[in-house]
């Protein structure tokens, strides 16, 4: 951070308020902040906090109605900004500030190439040609790390990973070189190594250009890593801000306690009983060279390119009752075709997945049927996977309207307040409906639809990665909790490592559709030996600012 005693941007008593039908709500109360030339200040909180509110508010893109600024003031270079004009506010947006957000397929044109949309900022500000503003795009694109970036100025975004999307959105925000760049979860759903690339670029660019940098962020890795100050927001407040380094090694406020205690994988592994001696632990899943391949079509008919896409080749483990296999990598690696797979949601090339001596994916019909009974998935995001037509007791009862045998009908009233109560909800919330429950609570509704048909083997794909720390602390403790009451066997597909390294009992690690490495949680974790793994763990970022020192003073961040 530099020595500089006049922030760049000052924030004073900002409020914010929505217009509901139950009345006005207070989400933003009257917060106060500074942000410095070349700093990076994290903004951290968890859902409905007021940290993403109170951005938009700064920048003039708040939803209004039904948002609108209650009150409060926010100064760059004098100039209040919740004041200007509509054509003034236009023309210092890009020019002094600029942000990238955290869904950039939301946030990129589909119908305009890359480079398109990038040059329409030096042709709206700058009042460059075409040909002049397209070469400016693509030294941008190259300087964000865009491979090939001449040829890929003219992709559109579906062409492009999501890593490589979060690169563009940065160059489009970099265009008019601001002064400040607010980036809002611009890492949350990548993996952990794009992560890194992602910060290390970030930071880069602030060095270079001695920027302002907030980082609006729910994740404490993040912070740890590279944040020179922070501010932590709870229901619209600020709750506790200062330097990073003294915020983690001494919180003051309650909340922040209870985030810094909800933090997974803080160096404990699950404690695994020895077997007995004689008893030779018996598979309850054994997968032998399991393949998916895809064969590239192209041209306006879809024909045959004669190119295999290998998004799974000869993978292999076995699953143990009671048991949390975890399995990481980055996108692409194949976890989620596994899952799939043996899902029969999508049918292998070649291999086996046994199942009480039967292959799986030989059945049909009626035991396929009851295939399905044993296996059971909880997705990513609970928004969409609950039809927000269907009342809390429909969702959790509908399995057995399919499989009629489970559950007399008598019972169901009786059976779905169990089960709400087993996952930590109340008899109350079977009449509402998905919309009026949190994040959290949807992911809690989620695993009690799995829990239904009293399945055997979970697939848990990015259960977590979608929620707060402490709301993941409480879905993790769940989902340990259900598997010891109920012997339940887990497969964990996750790329937060710290959550594998809390619940799981053994790891396999995936690239490029093969297992690159597998073992123990404790192996993995404390003696990887690959160097895919060791690069994989070391890319994570960890919720401490002691451990992070060595990455913080390469990166130029206070210490």
């Amino acid at each position: 951070m530099t020595d500089q005693k006049a922030p760049i941007l000052e924030v004073r008593n900002l409020a914010v308020g929505f217009h509901t039908a139950a009345g006005e709500f207070d989400a933003v109360k009257g917060i106060s902040f500074d942000l410095y030339c070349g700093e990076t200040l994290a903004i951290l909180g968890e859902s409905g906090s007021g940290k993403s509110v109170s951005a938009s508010a700064v920048m003039g893109i708040l939803d209004s109605p039904p948002g609108f600024v209650r009150g409060g003031e926010a100064y760059l270079d004098g100039e209040n900004l919740l004041k200007l004009s509509p054509s003034k506010r236009r023309d210092l947006m890009g020019e002094k500030i600029a942000m990238i957000f955290q869904d950039t397929l939301a946030h990129l044109n589909p119908v305009y190439t890359i480079g398109w949309q990038i040059a329409e900022c030096f042709r709206v500000h700058r009042g460059f040609n075409a040909k002049d503003a397209m070469a400016r795009s693509i030294d941008l694109l190259d300087r964000v790390g865009m491979p090939d970036p001449e040829r890929r100025a003219g992709d559109y975004p579906h062409q492009f990973s999501g890593g490589q999307r979060q690169r563009i959105m940065i160059a489009m925000a970099l265009a008019l070189e601001p002064a400040i760049l607010i980036a809002d979860e611009p890492t949350t759903a990548l993996d952990v190594t794009v992560q890194a690339q992602i910060l290390d670029l970030l930071i880069d660019l602030r060095n270079e250009r001695n920027m302002g940098l907030i980082l609006i962020t729910h994740d404490l890795g993040v912070v740890a890593e590279i944040a020179d100050r922070m501010v932590v927001m709870n229901a619209g407040e600020i709750v506790e801000q200062g330097p990073v380094r003294q915020v983690f090694a001494n919180p003051t406020h309650p909340y922040t306690k209870r985030l810094m205690a909800a933090i997974p994988g803080r160096g404990e592994f699950r404690e695994v009983l020895p077997l007995p001696e004689g008893d030779a632990p018996k598979a309850i899943l054994e997968v032998r060279d399991l393949a998916k391949h895809y064969g590239i079509t192209g041209g306006m008919f879809g024909t045959s390119t004669g190119q295999t896409v290998k998004a799974c080749d000869g993978v292999s483990f076995d699953l143990y009752a009671g048991e949390t296999l975890g399995i990481v990598g980055e996108s692409g690696s194949g976890k989620t075709t596994v899952a799939n797979m043996l899902l029969r949601l999508t049918e292998p090339t070649r291999g086996t997945a046994t199942l009480d001596g039967k292959d799986i994916f030989s059945l049909a019909g009626d035991e396929l049927l009851r295939l399905r009974r044993r296996f059971q998935a909880v997705f990513q995001d609970p928004f969409a996977s609950l039809n927000p037509t269907m009342s809390v007791f429909d969702i959790i009862s509908e399995p057995w309207l399919i499989h009629r045998d489970v559950m007399p009908k008598n019972r169901y009233r009786e059976r779905v307040v169990e089960l709400l109560e087993s996952v930590g909800m109340v008899a109350d919330h079977a009449e509402r409906y998905p919309h009026q429950f949190s994040g959290g609570q949807r992911q809690r509704i989620a695993v009690a639809r799995a829990l239904a048909l009293e399945p055997e083997i979970i697939i848990c794909d990015e259960a977590v990665s979608a929620l707060d720390v402490s709301i993941q602390a409480q879905i993790i403790e769940l989902l340990a909790d259900l598997r010891d009451a109920f012997g339940l066997s887990y497969l964990f597909i996750a790329h937060d490592l710290p959550v594998v390294q809390e619940l799981a009992d053994r790891v396999i690690v995936m690239k490029s559709g093969k297992i690159v490495e597998q073992g123990t949680v404790v192996e993995i974790f404390t003696n990887p030996q690959e160097r895919y793994t060791i690069d994989l763990l070391g890319a994570s970022p960890i919720p401490d600012p002691e451990k992070m020192l060595d990455r913080r003073q390469r990166r130029g961040i206070s210490v």
